[in-house]
């Protein structure tokens, strides 16, 4: 078994609709922008205490940066201003952790890069600047909270601005990067709140550094060595594929003993981040397609819509495949899991009496995933 049947749920038969989705995308800005007091509460699936907290993965800087991309596909016009919010002073939301202010997700570093894009100014991006270069060495090693995160970070404001400022960070992280992939495993060690781990999936692993590797001038073997490392940690069986969250570690591997097949962890977050990488190689492409087979077969997951792990995320596989083999097939599928995102959305503000306002675990996540798949087109939203 290659996943987990009681994580999942049936796919509700909905037909596609595009007056559906745009106007799940509506309700989703509206309820968010109304909900709006000095930042956003926690939703009880998030914490058992209310806070607001203001960083990109659970905060209100996430949520702007969903609504603000959302007006600029023209889908919604906001009734607000967050520029304000995003200007307040830092206060972290997690001090426990060490230097967490580096963090693109849960630090201070996301927050600016949204600011950034919302309201560009020289001292922010001075900011920017040193917050990234203090993180070139972050011993994590992952998406999230080290240097991979800050990564991606400067090779877009490299793309958006063109200062060699932001390319020289990017490289000075990859070259410290490429040191750190271990060539016997193939895969890179986490220092991960206290434990030191390797994982494989984008959240905190393997398929997050490649991408920040592949998000500026990569060594021209980048794509072939993360490909061989994609087909030696899968677990294949009747046309479908998975890959554990540990490397070297059954499926099982996990403090539930539940087999993840979610973005962060699983086939969906490998195939959605490392479609667009591999080679052309039929044996990798017969591969990356058995992992969407299995998002399909296993049905959207009962954590709910979000990108992190849930529905909407997982159909991000989808729209990769669809975008490496131009097979309708994929968009099909990516536009039936939007259907049951929307309807999970609805499903669980009916159940909770509000929203769940959050990029990555929350509503505005989902009415990104819903955009893309109007568009025909679309990535995971990692900058």
């Amino acid at each position: 078994m290659l996943f987990s049947p009681e994580s999942h749920e049936p796919l509700l038969l909905d037909a596609w609709s595009t007056n559906a989705i745009e106007g799940a995308i509506r309700e989703i800005v509206a309820d968010a922008e109304a909900a709006f007091d000095d930042g956003w509460p926690t939703h009880p699936q998030d914490g058992d205490e209310p806070r607001r907290f203001r960083t990109v993965y659970l905060g209100g800087a996430g949520v702007v940066r969903a609504l603000d991309e959302l007006q600029r596909c023209g889908l919604v016009e906001l009734r607000r201003d967050y520029v304000p919010y995003l200007e307040r002073e830092y206060v972290a939301d997690f001090p426990e952790y060490d230097h967490e202010e580096r963090s693109l997700l849960m630090g201070e570093t996301g927050i600016r890069l949204v600011l950034q894009w919302v309201a560009p100014s020289t001292a922010n991006a001075d900011r920017l600047a040193e917050l990234i270069a203090a993180n070139v060495r972050d011993e994590r090693r992952e998406l999230m909270w080290g240097s991979p995160g800050t990564m991606l970070a400067a090779a877009r404001l490299h793309r958006e601005t063109g200062e060699r400022r932001w390319d020289d960070l990017w490289k000075r992280s990859a070259a410290w990067l490429e040191g750190e992939w271990d060539p016997e495993s193939g895969v890179w060690t986490q220092e991960l709140y206290g434990n030191a781990r390797r994982f494989l999936g984008p959240a905190h692993g393997f398929a997050g550094c490649v991408l920040a590797l592949a998000a500026g001038p990569t060594a021209a073997d980048l794509h072939q060595r993360a490909a061989a490392v994609t087909r030696r940690y899968a677990v294949a069986e009747d046309g479908l594929a998975n890959w554990p969250a540990l490397a070297d570690a059954e499926l099982t591997a996990t403090g539930d003993r539940q087999i993840r097949v979610q973005w962060c962890h699983g086939a969906p977050g490998m195939v959605a981040s490392l479609a667009a990488l591999a080679p052309d190689d039929p044996e990798h492409d017969r591969l990356l397609r058995a992992g969407g087979e299995l998002v399909w077969h296993a049905g959207p997951l009962t954590k709910g819509a979000n990108l992190c792990h849930g529905t909407a995320g997982n159909g991000y596989a989808f729209l990769a495949l669809l975008e490496r083999t131009g097979d309708e097939l994929w968009l099909d599928r990516a536009r039936a899991f939007a259907m049951h995102a929307a309807a999970q959305v609805t499903r669980d503000r009916a159940r909770y009496g509000r929203g769940r306002f959050t990029l990555w675990t929350g509503d505005p996540g989902t009415a990104l995933y819903l955009a893309d798949c109007l568009a025909g087109r679309g990535a995971f939203p990692v900058p």
